[in-house]
């Protein structure tokens, strides 16, 4: 097995020699990085997550979230992408082997997964997985999911529509959660979690992605009439997501290293302009004597080594039943990250000045990349406030 460090020299490398000088071009047509999954998927990073003994590279969750904020530095796009299908393979696999299964769920799940995982290593599929609804409250985790699957004989049939579905028409698998069907009202605790095919009989894909940032991530309509899936479509148990979610709450943080990598761009390009070193900005040297922008900088450092120091502890800390102090601190870094983010953004374009809106710099599209963190369901900035308020004054922490 490669070392992580290893692994994040050839992501550097994709990102320095490839990426960057894609990125542009996918913001501005609202294009999917097909280029950049080529190469990913080249090396082998399809298989990032996956158990080695699976044919995959075996890396676990604080080495993802570090590989992938390394891509967020190079490509935001491609990082928040390439999370959908991570953590499809994340959840799936090291995940769902903390979570309590009987021991024909564990046989069931292990061939099911087993099939899944010889699927992307053997043939490069790609999963997406589409999470939000018209509806936000269930992908905020309020209500059941309105998306239902209804038990038939040999599978399930699948209704409903997803948005905000990134990946859409590229991915060959849709890791669908919606809401087993019978004859109680619908409860969040029967939630399925269903790889759908791309090329399924009443799948269909609408809308048009024209939007502020993140651009590339061509996040379309998903719409399943009467779609079948078999029984070994399931990516978990019956069941099995509700406990994840509620035993396993850091699956949730892995949007975060995508800004985090967001925020690092914004202040290394801060840097290297002010030092003449980027093509079409001041010449070298002609700022750096100006104590505003020095204290400017500085501050930009401290909100940056403030930022950090939260993502990489709250990632270290990501385990099957966090203590309520880890759970708490998971959602000041999503927030942090988030919230930073943009606020670094801002703060670069402030420092340096007007001929970095232009959109032949990076800069311009960093900070409409990162305006979008505050959007990013099931945790978003707003979630994360109120669940920090509320619940930190139900009881002291341990």
């Amino acid at each position: 097995m490669a070392s992580l460090e290893e692994l994040l020299g050839i992501t550097r490398e994709l990102g320095r020699d490839k990426f960057l000088g894609r990125a542009a071009q996918y913001d501005a047509s609202a294009r999917f990085p097909t280029e950049n999954y080529a190469d990913l998927r080249a090396a082998g990073f399809l298989g990032l997550v996956i158990p080695e003994a699976y044919g995959g590279l075996g890396v676990d969750y604080t080495g993802y979230a570090q590989i992938s904020a390394e891509l967020g530095f190079w490509c935001g796009a491609t990082a928040l992408t390439f999370n959908m299908h991570t953590c499809s393979m994340l959840w799936s696999g090291r995940l769902a082997d903390d979570l309590p299964m009987s021991g024909e769920q564990r046989r069931a799940h292990e061939a099911r997964r087993a099939a899944i995982y010889g699927g992307v290593i053997e043939e490069g599929h790609l999963f997406a997985q589409p999470f939000s609804e018209p509806n936000s409250a269930a992908a905020a985790g309020k209500a059941p999911f309105g998306t239902e699957a209804a038990p038939v004989e040999g599978g399930f049939v699948i209704n409903g529509r997803k948005h905000f579905a990134s990946l859409s028409g590229h991915a060959d698998y849709y890791g669908v959660l919606c809401t087993l069907t019978g004859e109680s009202a619908p409860n969040a605790a029967n939630t399925l979690y269903l790889a759908i095919p791309g090329d399924a009989p009443g799948f269909s894909i609408s809308g048009d992605w024209n939007v502020l940032g993140m651009r590339g991530t061509v996040s379309n309509n998903l719409e399943f009439n009467d779609v079948f899936v078999p029984a070994s479509a399931e990516l978990l148990p019956t069941g099995l997501y509700y406990l994840a979610a509620r035993d396993w709450p850091h699956m949730f943080l892995t949007l975060c290293p995508t800004y985090m990598g967001i925020a690092r761009a914004a202040f290394s390009f801060t840097c290297q302009y002010l030092r003449g070193e980027v093509a079409g900005g001041p010449p070298a040297g002609a700022s750096l004597a100006s104590p505003v922008k020095q204290l400017a900088v500085a501050n930009m450092r401290i909100r940056l080594e403030q930022t950090e120091a939260l993502f990489q502890r709250a990632i270290r800390e990501a385990k099957h039943q966090p203590s309520k102090a880890e759970r708490l601190r998971a959602y000041a870094a999503q927030y942090t990250v988030m919230e930073n983010a943009n606020a670094l953004c801002v703060e670069a374009i402030r420092v340096c000045g007007g001929r970095a809106i232009f959109k032949n710099l990076r800069l311009e599209q960093l900070y409409r990349d990162s305006r979008c963190g505050s959007l990013m369901l099931p945790w978003t900035p707003d979630i994360c406030v109120e669940r920090l308020g509320a619940e930190s004054l139900e009881a002291p922490l341990e």
